[in-house]
């Protein structure tokens, strides 16, 4: 057999590898999209989709400010966790990877993926419990005198980020950790024979080495946070509506899927805007 056969013969077996995760790609994500950004060129006209194309979806979504608002709701909590989520996790993966004996290290990932092992939905339920007026924050507040009245904390933004930030510190620990116990002490030996400190080791050797973790994390809670919407549902309740409950509302109670369809290639673009930034920012750091 000669030598064209065999690449012909290996590229065959390897479109055959391929082949099956391309048209499951193809048939339900690059497909139901195209549909979805057509029909976000559409209008809703009385019970009728009208299929003319135009873009007064997109124009009456930066005309109104509760749309807008929305997808500022969105914006702002998702940023505001992904911070706390990112401040939380580092100490705790350090901890695990440098405190915690190496044959404890695995007990203490499990203890720390356990609210994985949960429904979300129990998860968020659980802590409208907590966060409610006769929940255990409250109660332990009053009896310790710290507080006279009930805090108002469910049913509002800081009840859906304590929510999500709860669930998110776990994921971003877990990519944290892997990045921590790849590193070689060499390099702390180094910078210590280079006459380093050991916050100026961690400035300027830890810390940029496990960016590429810290980022990866950062970039799932983000994608995560910002399209979630049973937590702003069920914490939030509708005084801060996020743009995922107002997609809903639009598809649930006015049908109106050309809306519904716009709204959703908007928080795709912001996702794919936080992506391009994440994917340089690396890129640039690598260099």
């Amino acid at each position: 057999m000669t030598t064209l056969s065999l690449e012909n013969a290996d590229r065959r077996k390897a479109w055959g590898f391929v082949a099956p995760a391309l048209v499951w790609t193809v048939a339900f994500f690059v497909v139901p999209f195209l549909f979805m950004a057509a029909m976000s060129l559409w209008s809703r006209q009385g019970r009728e989709i009208v299929r003319a194309w135009n873009l007064d979806n997109y124009l009456r979504f930066f005309g109104e400010n509760a749309l807008l608002k929305g997808l500022s709701n969105s914006l702002e909590i998702t940023l505001t966790v992904t911070v706390l989520s990112v401040l939380l996790a580092y100490p705790l993966a350090w901890i695990i990877a440098e405190r915690v004996p190496k044959r404890f290290q695995r007990t203490a990932l499990i203890l720390a993926i356990l609210p994985f092992w949960t429904s979300y939905v129990v998860r968020s339920y659980s802590w409208l419990l907590v966060l409610t007026k006769n929940g255990v924050i409250n109660q332990a507040l009053l009896g310790i005198g710290i507080i006279s009245e009930p805090l108002e904390i469910a049913s509002t933004r800081t009840a859906t980020v304590i929510g999500f930030v709860h669930f998110f510190v776990m994921l971003l620990t877990l990519t944290i950790y892997a990045n921590l116990v790849q590193l070689s002490p060499n390099y702390r030996r180094a910078a210590a024979d280079l006459g380093a400190n050991g916050l100026q080791t961690f400035w300027h050797v830890i810390l940029p080495l496990t960016l590429p973790g810290i980022m990866t994390g950062a970039f799932l809670t983000f994608v995560l946070c910002i399209g979630d919407y049973i937590t702003p549902q069920i914490l939030g309740g509708n005084n801060e509506l996020v743009l995922p409950q107002i997609i809903m509302l639009q598809i649930g109670r006015r049908a109106d899927l050309p809306m519904a369809s716009a709204l959703s290639i908007v928080l795709m673009l912001a996702v794919t805007l936080a992506y391009a930034l994440c994917a340089r920012w690396l890129k640039i750091d690598r260099v």
